[in-house]
């Protein structure tokens, strides 16, 4: 029988295998529920841990509710991921690369484009300042329609911002504050409305938590993101569960998506199976919404014309090439992006930080003694084996996490060309480089806990009650 059952598994695909854990997990937890015999549900437990097994062993993954498995994915509307591909999606970043994402496939693979020198050119001269060392960097690389909000800005145009977080735990690491440090810096220099999405339904549909735990992060997370210096008069801040019954726009926005947008086409999309839950597959609508000036009257009077310009990381681009595709028929302006790369994990760009490993980054709650000890205990290093290869060999930048961290966190764009040099000629050593990182990294986060502090519920109260923003439409 045993047998029998095993030579059955061998013949499923990854994606069959994965339904029948599901399947039989779904009915282990109805069997439990029954009060079923014990000899009944032990029997449906090793059937279980078996199939479990058996979809480890064909894809070297292992099983995670919701999750189909990884080399499966169904990205860029509908085209399997080859094996020597990076997978970018909404919920995995994987690759085999010691330096990280190729970045340039993944502009060619989504069909974005790249910012180039002439476009942060022109971000300047309509500012009239140095663009952030993020552009200047690379660190925002790509993007979709940047040239139409650059139009309506120089033509006394109004656009708004719209960026978000899924509060899937308590405390926020550094990586997280990428996008929040770019937005308050876009919003500063255009002088526009912001809103921020936290899509706590998001994290309660894919995690195993409660409504109220999702809210609860929700709240705790705007209280970090206030924290990096968002103007209270500019902003507005909204919970998905909170949000989403008070305003009439924002559901109206999210039916008119959900009509245009097919089963097949999110499945497509996003991956989701016949086994996922109908609240992920109608999710996406959710996120798309913000898109949309008309999902918050209190701020646009009401008027549905005004273009939105969304700062995010690349593997939120799915959410919004489904938008862009959708705007057109519903008779509202599609939505430009400026995308991030990756923040990498401490042990290297090609492993995934983790808000369940501590070890993984570095948190906002860490204490500059953690912060010391992380990055001199985990940071992956670009140095050789001895320091007399080190000196006459010199260290790798590209696979360096420290070196990657200076990038995102070191605004001296002198100092940060001087470190590079040193440590690609082996004149500084991996422990020096790290000794500038931790340097850098503890008065960033001590600063950021300061203010943290001066957040009271009150103050998360103001972001987040709708209302009119410092801004006539």
């Amino acid at each position: 029988m045993a047998d029998s059952l095993n030579c059955d598994l061998k013949s499923l695909s990854p994606l069959q295998l994965f339904e029948r854990v599901t399947e039989q997990g779904e009915k282990v937890r109805a069997l439990k529920a029954g009060k079923a015999p014990k000899d009944e549900i032990d029997a449906a437990v090793r059937m279980l841990l078996s199939l479990k097994l058996s979809y480890k062993t064909t894809t070297g993954q292992d099983y995670q509710a919701g999750l189909p498995p990884k080399d499966l994915v169904l990205i860029n509307n509908g085209t399997t991921k080859e094996e020597d591909e990076d997978l970018v999606d909404p919920w995995n970043v994987q690759t085999s690369n010691a330096k990280g994402v190729d970045y340039d496939k993944l502009i060619v693979r989504f069909g974005s484009s790249k910012i180039d020198t002439d476009l942060i050119n022109r971000i300047e001269r309509a500012i009239g300042q140095k663009p952030h060392h993020f552009l200047r960097r690379g660190i925002f690389f790509s993007h979709r329609d940047m040239d139409q909000v650059l139009d309506a800005y120089e033509n006394k145009k109004p656009f708004y911002l719209y960026t978000g977080r899924g509060p899937s735990s308590q405390a926020m690491h550094v990586g997280h504050l990428i996008p929040f440090m770019f937005t308050k810096w876009l919003q500063e220099v255009f002088d526009v409305p912001l809103v921020i999405q936290l899509t706590d339904d998001e994290k309660y549909l894919w995690k195993d938590m409660t409504v109220e735990k999702a809210y609860e992060y929700a709240r705790e997370n705007a209280k970090d993101i206030i924290a990096c210096g968002f103007d209270v008069n500019k902003t507005f801040i909204f919970s998905d569960l909170d949000y989403l019954g008070t305003s009439a726009g924002f559901y109206k926005n999210i039916v008119k998506v959900q009509k245009h947008v097919t089963f097949n086409q999110v499945k497509g999309i996003f991956g989701f199976t016949d086994s996922d839950c109908i609240g992920k597959i109608s999710f996406p609508a959710i996120q798309a919404a913000p898109s949309f000036s008309s999902s918050f009257p209190q701020i646009f009077n009401g008027k549905e014309n005004i273009q939105c310009l969304i700062p995010c990381a690349i593997d939120q681009d799915p959410y919004f090439r489904m938008t862009r595709d959708v705007a057109p028929r519903i008779g509202q302006p599609k939505p430009a992006l400026l995308h991030s790369v990756f923040f990498p994990a401490l042990q290297g760009a090609q492993t995934k930080m983790s808000a369940s490993d501590p070890n993984s980054s570095i948190f906002l709650t860490d204490t500059p003694k953690q912060i010391k000890t992380k990055i001199n205990k985990h940071a992956f290093s670009g140095g050789r084996d001895t320091i007399e290869e080190h000196r006459k060999y010199g260290g790798n930048c590209d696979v360096d996490v420290s070196f990657m961290y200076l990038t995102f966190f070191l605004e001296d764009d002198d100092r940060l060309e001087q470190l590079k040099q040193a440590y690609t000629s082996g004149e500084l050593l991996t422990g020096e480089l790290k000794k500038v990182l931790i340097e850098t990294m503890q008065p960033l986060v001590a600063a950021h806990q300061e203010r943290r502090k001066q957040v009271t519920d009150e103050i998360v109260k103001q972001f987040m009650t709708p209302r009119k923003l410092a801004f006539e439409f």
